[in-house]
C-alpha cells in the first residue's frame, strides 16, 4: 500500500480567484455558479438517499470538518432563495448558535412572548437554554438531510423570527436593530425556499 493510500483521500482544495490565476487556471464565474448548485444538490441528495444516521450527523457537522470559510467560498454568493444560498444560511445559523449559545438562548427566550406561533413551529424545548438551542439547530439541519426539508426550512424561519424579536427587545442601538432586521429577512427567505422546495423549484 502506498503512502497516499494509507493516508486516505484528501479533501478537495477550493481556490480563490487569485489563487486560481496563480495556479495557471482562468477564473470562470459561470463555472463557480455551476459548482455551487451542483455541490449543494449533491450534498442534499447524498444525505436523503443514505438513510444513515451517521451520514446525517456528518452532514450536520460539515462546517466543523471543512470550516465556514470553505462553505462560504462555495455558496455564500448565491441567491438566498436557491439551494446553495439556503444551505449557506442554515450553516451560518448553526455556527452562530454554537459560538454564542448563551446569546442565542437569551434572545430566543426574550422573543417567545412576541412570537408564540413561531416558537411553536421552531419546536425549541422549554426552557430554551444554551444546550437546547444547540440541539434545536442541529435537529433542524437533520431535517434537511433525513426528514421533510420544507418543514426544516419553516422551522429555521420560525427560529429566526423568534430570535429577531428577542434581539430587538433586549438590545438597543442601530446595530442591534439592523441585525434584527437581517434575521427577519433571513426568515422570509427561508420560508420562501420552503415553498420553492414543495413546488420542486428550489435549485
Amino acid at each position: 500500500m502506498s503512502e497516499s493510500e494509507r493516508r486516505g483521500p484528501r479533501r478537495p482544495a477550493f481556490f480563490s480567484p487569485s489563487a486560481l490565476e496563480a495556479h495557471g487556471g482562468a477564473y470562470d464565474p459561470t463555472e463557480q455558479i455551476h459548482v455551487a448548485h451542483e455541490t449543494a444538490a449533491a450534498l442534499v441528495h447524498a444525505g436523503r438517499a443514505a438513510s444513515d444516521p451517521a451520514v446525517t450527523e456528518r452532514l450536520v457537522a460539515l462546517v466543523d470538518d471543512i470550516g465556514l470559510s470553505t462553505v462560504a467560498e462555495l455558496w455564500s454568493q448565491r441567491p438566498a432563495r436557491s439551494l446553495p444560498g439556503t444551505l449557506w444560511r442554515l450553516y451560518v445559523l448553526r455556527e452562530w448558535v454554537r459560538r454564542s449559545p448563551h446569546d442565542a438562548s437569551r434572545e430566543y427566550a426574550a422573543g417567545i412572548r412576541f412570537t408564540t406561533p413561531d416558537h411553536a413551529v421552531a419546536g425549541a424545548a422549554e426552557p430554551p437554554g444554551p444546550h437546547e438551542m444547540e440541539r434545536l439547530i442541529d435537529e433542524i439541519l437533520r431535517g434537511v438531510f433525513s426528514g421533510d426539508l420544507a418543514v426544516a426550512l419553516e422551522r429555521a424561519s420560525a427560529f429566526c423570527r423568534v430570535v429577531s424579536a428577542g434581539r430587538a427587545d433586549v438590545s438597543s442601538g442601530s446595530e442591534a436593530a439592523e441585525h434584527a432586521a437581517n434575521l427577519l429577512g433571513m426568515a422570509d427567505d427561508l420560508a420562501a425556499s420552503a415553498r420553492l422546495w414543495r413546488a420542486e423549484a428550489l435549485d
